[in-house]
């Protein structure tokens, strides 16, 4: 697999990280940022958190790409129903 720009913002490289996604230019990893605004944290806070290494457009990329992924596989994720 070679390097494939997700976006802007994101990244996926089989020589950073394991080949997980994260933001161009840092080994941050988009998982980790999403499990921060998931928690509720403040974008600016977590901008702060990373050093300014990543961008509130990057988390709103982020953001729309989780989105989007969710919206085109949510059957992967649905749940069979039980009877009431």
């Amino acid at each position: 697999m070679n390097r494939k720009l997700l976006g802007r913002h994101i990244v996926v490289d089989p020589e950073i990280c394991h080949g997980k996604p994260t933001f161009v230019g840092t080994r941050i990893m988009v998982s980790q940022v999403l499990k921060q605004v998931e928690s509720g944290m403040a974008w600016e806070a977590i901008v702060d958190e990373w050093g300014g290494s990543i961008k509130k457009e990057a988390i709103a990329e982020a953001v729309r790409l989780a989105s989007q992924a969710f919206s085109e596989h949510a059957d992967d994720f649905a749940l069979e129903l039980t009877p009431a």
